[in-house]
């Protein structure tokens, strides 16, 4: 099993990129890319060559880097099937189920539409590590813009049946915002309160809420349990369906 070295690093006003780098072979991959300058700035000053890009969705702030790295380095672009006509921009797609090699290590693709159509996730079983972009934020979940309510819980719901050590890389510093509004629905959840509270720590030192677990969500985010009788209940929703109650949830988020 491949041995990484990964870097998360910071782009535009709240992305993340992340850097996987295989000592062995060489080979780096930057899971998106929003903003090329730190990307390229990080990969010489650690002496590191660009090989892959693994793009999760079309949104500009997770492509708009591409094409300037692509003239810096010779680098395979693989980005989802669904959106690859609109953005002209990866040299390989990939759909729900396929697998990928880097660097001799095998790599799942997770069709997770809900934020966009053509969302995916790519998640390392070797490595337990996944990347999951804006499907699913600590404490949060991506805003429903092209699919439906019952699309995200889906895509969520095959998220939080990955193992629970699964280390998780996401695609934004949301996690202050989210953990506010978590406490908000959920106020007597003790381990939520402990989390937010560890939360505003890190956030006030200006250090990073990410990577989160699966274990970690599962415990704390309301986003991951809308089939949760407790959450039902704090939301005075007892016996709704998940769907309903997920949709619920997204709702008073985008409101809050």
């Amino acid at each position: 099993m491949a041995d990484f070295d990964i870097v998360q690093l910071p782009a535009r006003s709240d992305n993340y990129a992340v850097l996987v780098h295989d000592p062995a072979s060489g080979a780096t991959a930057s899971i998106d890319a929003p903003d090329a300058a730190p990307i390229k700035a990080e990969l010489e000053a650690r002496g590191w060559t660009l090989t892959h890009i693994l793009v999760t969705h079309k949104h500009l702030d997770h492509v708009e880097g591409i094409k300037p790295l692509r003239q810096a380095f010779d680098v395979t672009v693989i980005g989802p099937q669904k959106s690859a006509a609109e953005t002209g921009l990866y040299d390989r797609t990939v759909t729900d189920g396929d697998h990928l090699e880097f660097a001799g290590t095998e790599v799942q693709v997770i069709e997770t539409p809900g934020h966009t159509l053509d969302h995916v996730s790519y998640f390392l079983p070797g490595q337990k590590l996944a990347f999951v972009a804006d499907t699913l934020f600590a404490l949060g979940c991506g805003r429903v813009f092209e699919g439906t309510p019952e699309m995200m819980w889906e895509s969520l719901k095959k998220l939080r049946a990955l193992p629970d050590e699964t280390v998780v890389y996401c695609g934004h510093e949301y996690t202050l915002a989210n953990a506010e509004f978590a406490v908000s629905v959920e106020p007597d959840n003790a381990a939520l309160a402990d989390r937010a509270a560890q939360i505003r720590a890190l956030r006030a030192e200006d250090k990073p809420t990410l990577p989160t677990t699966i274990k970690r969500e599962k415990e704390t985010n309301p986003f991951l349990r809308a089939d949760d009788r407790g959450l039902a209940d704090a939301l005075g929703m007892a016996g709704a369906d998940p769907v309903t109650v997920f949709a619920e949830v997204r709702g008073r988020k985008d409101r809050f």
